[in-house]
């Protein structure tokens, strides 16, 4: 059973930074794209990054380019959300989700999804 846990969300203040991480089971990590997504409540899910399986090719939403960060450690299954200066809009549920095929802005080519961790940036 494939499972993917968000972690590390929570309250912070404009300009502050928070890291998540999403551990994942049951599938072969190494093989897998990895993305991460937002959902702010009344919108739809929108693309935040995203990462091939080893790491080589990265994709950001124009949003976010230059504060925030995606990178993956396959040793740990894991892949991760650096996000710095944090800003009211990026208020939302993020969800990381994998790829079997290639890295993605579409929410519809991936297989798996997390269950989300709610990030509130307090101006």
């Amino acid at each position: 059973q494939v499972q993917l846990a968000e972690s590390g969300g929570g309250l912070v203040q404009a300009g502050g930074s928070l890291r998540l991480s999403c551990a994942a089971s049951g599938l072969p990590f190494s093989r897998y794209a990895m993305g991460w997504f937002r959902q702010a409540p009344g919108k739809e899910r929108e693309f935040v990054a995203c990462i091939s399986w080893s790491g080589a090719n990265i994709y950001y939403a124009d949003p976010v380019k230059g504060r925030f960060t995606i990178s993956r450690d396959n040793a740990e299954n894991t892949v991760y959300l650096q996000m710095n200066s944090l800003k009211p809009e990026d208020t939302a549920v993020y969800y990381c989700a994998a790829n079997r095929i290639v890295p993605s802005r579409v929410p519809g080519d991936y297989d798996y999804w997390g269950q989300g961790t709610q990030i509130t940036v307090s101006s």
